[in-house]
């Protein structure tokens, strides 16, 4: 899979070059990133745990892991397959950001977009800079090819994001004393991962369609347009870093935060419900100092 991944990616490239793939830089780039990383993390080996029990289907782990989240842990521990996982929050993904595009518009999305780049003041371009990358942007959200690219883009960030997180999880459980294997890891990030994106994406479409596109915003809204935390008590224009600070405090974000501790747990060869809860909780401030540092530099993306 690395093999073919990288492949396709150079002839994505070299379609770019023949000017037959338009934004084939992009996506050929993204392929080829894609199978490299991929490539040397098949050079890790398997956790060599005795196999005592057959794994799971995805189906079984997918549902189960709303209602049983102990016995799916406990199976990955064995068997950490994590590609069912990420298919699925892959899939659930692409489905709600084409919704979101198609209901508020790429005119509107960029329009924002490019406004908002235009305040940055000295971070911002030139005037003609800004222009075509509205004119860049407008085409990647219309242009057909360009939307499948942006696709499978998104799928490769979610894939490595989902592989720093494993990383940094493990170091977290080695640090603490414990011990787990990077595949143990992945699997229980993907696992972890999988109800709450289930949870925001499939409400967040309800929700979309519910209410007008001219009540949702733009940026803030492109994740999910479920409202669950207490972000809802401050306004993001007038105050931004206690919105986003208040945004991690709600019902998917303590529950996120449970699983990935019982993730951890149960998924290492060896692993304390102490030290999981200290990776887990660790992980959750460093996206909190890392969303607050962003908003303090450039709050108007917000507002």
């Amino acid at each position: 899979m690395a093999i073919a991944a990288f492949v396709l990616g150079l002839i994505v490239v070299i379609g770019a070059f023949a000017k037959l793939i338009p934004g084939g830089f992009g996506l050929g780039g993204a392929l080829c990133f894609f199978g490299l990383v991929l490539f040397l993390l098949t050079l890790i080996r398997l956790p060599a745990i005795p196999d005592t029990e057959a794994p799971l289907g995805w189906f079984e782990k997918v549902t189960g892991i709303f209602y049983e989240p102990s016995r799916v842990f406990r199976n990955l521990r064995l068997h950490p397959h994590w590609a069912g996982a990420f298919l699925t929050i892959a899939v659930l993904t692409s489905i709600y950001s084409t919704a979101f595009i198609q209901r508020i518009t790429p005119e509107r999305i960029v329009e924002h977009t490019t406004a908002k780049v235009a305040e940055l003041g000295s971070f911002a371009p030139p005037p003609e800079r800004i222009e075509a990358m509205k004119d860049e942007q407008l085409q990647s959200l219309k242009n057909p090819i360009q939307r499948v690219g942006g696709v499978i883009r998104s799928w490769v960030g979610i894939f490595v994001f989902g592989a720093i997180v494993a990383a940094l999880s493990m170091l977290g459980i080695l640090a603490f004393g414990g011990r787990i294997n990077f595949w143990q890891s992945l699997a229980a990030t993907f696992y972890a991962a999988l109800p709450i994106i289930v949870i925001q994406k499939v409400l967040g479409l309800v929700i979309l369609y519910l209410k007008s596109p001219d009540d949702l915003h733009p940026i803030l809204n492109q994740e999910t347009t479920l409202q669950d935390n207490l972000g809802i008590l401050f306004s993001p224009a007038e105050h931004p870093i206690l919105f986003v600070l208040a945004s991690f405090i709600g019902i998917t974000s303590f529950y996120g935060l449970w699983l990935r501790a019982k993730g951890l747990h149960l998924t290492a060869t060896r692993a304390g419900k102490g030290q999981a809860w200290g990776v887990a909780i660790t992980l959750l401030v460093l996206v909190m100092i890392i969303a607050t540092i962003f908003t303090a530099l450039f709050p108007g993306f917000i507002q």
